[in-house]
């Protein structure tokens, strides 16, 4: 294989043979039928080795790898100055391949391995194709909307092909839901139940998906969930329960008729635990039966359940349930100071 072992100098050997690989693959000439077989394609995924095989037999006195109009190697000579290409070790005489390790992005485009037999150039052309795992290249940061507005979230990605986007959502229910196919996800007139983890999915078969999420959160007043009306015997224990459902969490206060109660006054003690309020009696008395109403607030409103504390045989609603709400104007306009006050 060696190309310039006749010639005495090295510059010239350098020049005799850059001169005879020009002609032997002239830029912009197509080979002739019978002196070029193209080769199928490689593909080759990003940070893998591609193998550029060439088939040579006894007859051939040059040859040499070119990539557009780069010299690779000359021979067994190496022209390229990147590490990482390689002259393979081949076992077989027959065989002039190399390899190029770690593939990126630029190492993509035809390649050509150009042989000189019986003085009649040939050449035998490959395609190295590089495929990129789909990768999240920017995204929405977590956010925070009042319920009923428009909320407007972005992933993108890249990838070889092209990466397809899948927006998964979680909601604080653990239930998941397919959503459309787009980079661009447009929320109009959310809703608290669509708040949670929303995913982006980005994949095109090459690796395995690469997924990152947004959290948004969903500000919405409070709604009272659980008041029931509670018959509890003179002497006992008793607790009253309100549980309200808000974002941000929700303030509780209680009243009796148009009283606030406060906690460890009027024989009574307040314990709020997450989304629930207990209004609790270590010693219930005949004074103490009668209607109570639980408030709920936070910065987006407030509202209010009425609950009724009675003694045995005391007549109450079947379901016992809350009744609905009564408010006296004295304790409506008492509650609204004092949430104006606090907000």
């Amino acid at each position: 294989m060696g190309m310039c072992a006749w010639l005495p100098a090295p510059g010239k050997c350098l020049l005799v043979l850059g001169l005879k690989l020009f002609f032997l693959v002239p830029a912009g000439v197509p080979a002739r039928s019978g002196d070029s077989v193209l080769k199928d394609n490689i593909t080759v995924r990003q940070g893998d080795s591609a193998v550029l095989k060439c088939s040579v037999d006894s007859k051939v006195s040059r040859v040499a790898w070119l990539n557009r109009t780069t010299i690779l190697f000359a021979g067994s000579e190496k022209w390229s100055l990147d590490p990482r290409v390689t002259l393979m070790e081949n076992t077989a005489i027959t065989e002039y391949s190399i390899m190029i390790q770690n593939v990126d992005i630029h190492d993509e485009g035809p390649y050509v391995c150009s042989i000189l037999t019986d003085k009649k150039p040939k050449s035998t052309k490959v395609h190295l194709i590089v495929q990129v795992p789909a990768r999240i290249t920017n995204i929405s940061k977590d956010i925070t909307v009042n319920e009923g507005s428009s909320v407007n979230l972005f992933c993108l990605a890249v990838g070889r092909p092209e990466a397809n986007i899948i927006w998964k959502h979680q909601s604080p229910r653990g239930s998941q839901k397919f959503v459309t196919d787009v980079e661009h996800l447009e929320l109009t007139a959310i809703t608290k139940e669509q708040s949670g983890t929303y995913e982006c999915i980005a994949s095109n078969d090459i690796s395995n998906p690469d997924i990152r999420t947004v959290r948004v959160t969903v500000n919405y007043p409070p709604f009272i969930s659980k008041a029931r009306n509670t018959g509890i015997p003179v002497g006992q224990k008793g607790v009253l329960k309100c549980e309200a459902s808000a974002v941000p969490k929700a303030d509780f206060e209680w009243y009796k008729e148009d009283r606030r109660l406060l906690n460890g006054l009027n024989r009574v003690k307040i314990e709020n635990q997450g989304k629930q309020s207990l209004l609790i009696f270590f010693n219930v008395s005949e004074e103490d039966y009668g209607n109570y109403t639980c408030v709920a607030m936070n910065t987006m409103g407030m509202t209010n359940a009425s609950i009724i504390l009675y003694g045995p045989g005391a007549m109450h609603d079947v379901n016992g349930t809350a009744m609905a709400p009564r408010f006296s104007l004295g304790l409506l306009l008492t509650v609204t100071l004092f949430y104006l006050l606090k907000f």
